[in-house]
């Protein structure tokens, strides 16, 4: 497993952290995923071989969020 941290913007409450979890663990190999809702911060433990970050920084995308970076 490999961890990334991806800058988010767009997410201004407790139901975009919820939504951006739904977002990506409803990708194939991402284990654990934890939002820093106050830093825009969003930290995803994925398995390289089913996920990549590209893949990640997609699904956020497709729910209307920004990935900055």
């Amino acid at each position: 497993m490999q961890t990334i941290t991806l800058r988010v913007t767009g997410m201004s409450c407790m139901g975009c952290v919820n939504s951006v979890k739904n977002l990506l663990g409803a990708v194939s190999g991402v284990g654990r995923v934890v939002v820093d809702l106050a830093a825009g911060r969003v930290d995803v433990e994925y398995d390289p071989a089913q996920a990549n970050p590209d893949t990640l920084k997609s699904a956020i995308q497709d729910g209307g969020y920004q990935v900055v970076g």
